[in-house]
């Protein structure tokens, strides 16, 4: 349960595509990717198992890059066998107080060098672990991004109320969205589809590249 209060503080992604993208800890670089995605990610004091699924699923379903007929913000990282170079960083978590940072809505790195491992391991168990490369928990780090686009898209875990009634109402609604999914289309909505063919067969779903009505992750 997340605390209540003026910061109600999410797990928090910065996802850039890229061309290329290092970490060099010193004079060393410790790990590089081609195309793909590079991750910027901060935990949250407050967060939980839930909220790394969560971010876990966006970032290998975010559909950021073209299919095979160069059709735009059709394909995911995974789709393209792409790699993914994740960095954690806790400054994400800021909360300026005045022109000054403050990071105490951030996990203390004790807790979050686990938690943040158990993320690593989770996309890999969910993609292909040779794929996923990290740079080095608490160091000073020098992150090189040759950002592709530039495309930049920003990831927050869902904020879960504290009032029980409104726990219940979005239960029962992700209950009903379950159900919907598992039966398929309806009756009523394949005979308005197969109506709108017939009416215009020019007619598409959506313009392309617009995602923003199409079912995500």
């Amino acid at each position: 349960m997340r605390v209540s209060g003026a910061h109600n503080t999410t797990m928090k992604a910065v996802v850039q595509r890229v061309t290329q993208a290092s970490v060099t800890v010193g004079e060393e670089q410790i790990s590089s990717i081609g195309r793909g995605l590079c991750v910027l990610l901060g935990i949250s004091v407050e967060d939980t198992q839930k909220d790394a699924d969560y971010i876990v699923r966006k970032i290998l379903n975010l559909r950021m890059f073209e299919d095979e007929n160069g059709r735009a913000w059709s394909k995911s990282v995974m789709d393209r066998e792409f790699e993914v170079l994740c960095v954690s960083q806790f400054t994400l978590q800021c909360i300026l107080k005045g022109n000054k940072p403050d990071f105490h809505s951030a996990m203390p790195a004790e807790l979050a060098q686990p938690f943040y491992n158990h993320i690593l391991e989770t996309m890999r168990s969910a993609y292909k672990p040779e794929l996923i490369k990290d740079g080095l928990f608490g160091a000073s780090m020098q992150v090189h991004i040759q950002n592709d686009g530039p495309v930049t898209i920003e990831l927050s875990s869902p904020t879960a109320p504290s009032d029980p009634k409104q726990l219940a109402k979005q239960e029962k609604q992700q209950q009903r969205k379950e159900k919907t999914r598992s039966k398929g289309p309806s009756e009523s909505g394949r005979e308005k589809t197969a109506y709108r063919s017939r009416q215009d067969p020019n007619a598409s779903s959506g313009a392309d590249g617009d995602v923003s009505s199409e079912r995500e992750p």
